[in-house]
């Protein structure tokens, strides 16, 4: 198992199913650097979900910026460090300006976009999380965090849906889909150790794992 799991591995999905929670537990099971995309650095962004109209727009170049610097000190970093644990995808930045700028805004961000140097490797294996609204909002609260207080079950719908579009079509690198409904792989080795089984297995292509509830 030592010799076949991915040397880059990227977590996705929407706000509150868990993909800081499970890269990080990643990065310390194959004792390897880390990289998060850094939401809490953003001085935008509960300004963004106070008003997304005023804050959609510096939000998202905030995030393009940090993610391009993020990217060169990625290609620039060892090469022969055995392993690496994200969880964002750089290509997933439009996806979220799609979703929060209006017309004129996203042609601004897309000039930008444009003209950055946006080198990223191209993951061994992305592990794209899906939970319910209901379910993100409940993970959302339980966190407590100042900034996510007035995201709405509205905005993670159509959040949701975005990614659901974004990953029907992937084909950059081999896919885990994962229902992270049922499971938590924070607190539980069972459900954690379930799915490392399944990063092990996949080469290539598109897979999919949907752990049920233990009935009592």
């Amino acid at each position: 198992m030592q010799e076949q799991r991915p040397d880059y591995i990227v977590v996705e999905g929407p706000i509150g199913v868990g993909k800081t929670s499970l890269a990080q537990r990643l990065a310390e099971s194959f004792g390897c650097d880390l990289l998060l995309e850094g939401a809490d650095d953003n001085p935008f962004l509960e300004r963004f979900y106070r008003n997304p109209r005023e804050g959609a727009l510096p939000t998202q170049l905030f995030f393009l910026l940090q993610r391009a610097q993020q990217m060169q000190a990625l290609r620039q970093a060892d090469m022969f460090q055995p392993v690496r644990v994200a969880d964002f995808l750089i290509e997933k930045d439009r996806l979220f300006a799609q979703l929060t700028l209006d017309e004129q805004e996203y042609r601004l961000y897309d000039q930008v976009y444009s003209h950055l140097t946006l080198d990223a490797p191209s993951p061994d294996l992305v592990i794209y999380l899906q939970a319910p609204v209901e379910v993100l909002l409940k993970r959302i609260h339980k966190r407590a965090r100042p900034h996510e207080r007035s995201i709405d079950a509205a905005y993670l719908e159509r959040l949701s849906e975005g990614y659901m579009r974004f990953f029907y079509d992937y084909e950059a690198a081999p896919l885990l889909i994962v229902n992270a409904e049922h499971i938590d792989l924070v607190n539980s080795d069972e459900d954690y150790q379930a799915l490392l089984e399944q990063v092990h297995r996949v080469r290539r292509g598109r897979h999919y794992f949907n752990p049920m509830p233990v009935s009592l």
